[in-house]
């Protein structure tokens, strides 16, 4: 199927009135380990700005500052806090491991965290260091069927064991047979794919100007957000936010040879009231 603008406005829909911050999700990000600390802020400034209820980010103590001076609608707490992370982890809505995390032996052990202490209700989104990470994983019990996969064609090689030149639809989607039912898989290339099952969505927007450092963690974040908010149907929420990502910077790159991902954040809301209104259009 085509990922579009019909599909964008089929998931971002009005506000309703009566609700509170609540209504929108808790968000819970993990990472940002010297030296890619930038990365979780990233993130964060796309989850708050896609709509996230409430975001915490756990991260280096020392990454906070930086983090509140950019962002001071997000929480932030030590992630080596551990018993803290623990509770952290039990109150969201969507998990989302992985931007500027890392590989060492913490980053490990702060991964194994997350999938012992997800649960069923809630939506796990893996990206970045952390699919290296669950790649080196023997066996995995999944707690929870609701799964998104963000890897580019390196960190599918290492997770699913295809070689670039065999990630073909075929493979894929028989690779991802070792994951949950209801995994999605953001398979992020020039020519970025989505599945679920035997469904596969196609993008037909995004370009060269985004091949820059932080555009990954910028889409996990909005992935997140988006799951947050609309969690009814998790591939079309995950489309969605896939769709807006590229969208955004296809208008921003006809002023700009290339584009930064804190500028597709900042055009976030605007976008989303755009497509809400028009979705609301549409159902009158």
């Amino acid at each position: 199927m085509r990922i579009d603008d019909r599909l964008a406005k089929m998931v971002i829909k009005p506000r309703p009135r009566v609700s509170h911050k609540g209504s929108f999700g808790k968000v819970l990000l993990i990472g940002g380990s010297y030296p890619y600390n930038g990365a979780i802020i990233l993130s964060a400034l796309a989850s708050v700005h896609a709509g996230a209820g409430l975001v915490t980010v756990a991260t280096e103590k020392d990454n906070i500052c930086a983090l509140h001076s950019q962002l001071p609608e997000a929480m932030a707490f030590d992630v080596y806090d551990f018993s803290l992370l623990k509770q952290q982890i039990e109150l969201a809505d969507v998990l989302l491991i992985g931007p500027g995390l890392g590989e060492s032996v913490l980053a490990g052990k702060i991964l194994d965290l997350v999938l012992t202490g997800v649960q069923s209700h809630q939506s796990l989104v893996i990206d970045g260091s952390a699919l290296n990470l669950l790649a080196q994983e023997s066996s995995v019990h999944w707690q929870t069927q609701r799964l998104i996969l963000t890897p580019h064609q390196k960190e599918w090689e290492r997770l699913s064991g295809l070689p670039i030149s065999e990630q073909n639809e075929d493979n894929t989607q028989e690779a991802l047979r070792r994951f949950p039912d209801q995994t999605v898989l953001v398979a992020k290339s020039h020519a970025s794919k989505i599945y679920q099952g035997h469904q596969i969505g196609y993008l037909d927007v995004g370009g060269p100007y985004q091949a820059t450092g932080g555009m990954g963690d910028t889409l996990a974040g909005m992935i997140a957000a988006f799951v947050a908010q609309f969690p009814t149907d998790l591939f079309a929420s995950v489309a969605a936010a896939t769709y807006l990502h590229s969208a955004i910077a296809d208008e921003l790159a006809q002023d700009a040879y290339i584009v930064l991902p804190s500028a597709i954040s900042k055009a976030i809301p605007k976008w989303m009231k755009k497509i809400s209104e028009m979705s609301n259009k549409k159902e009158s």
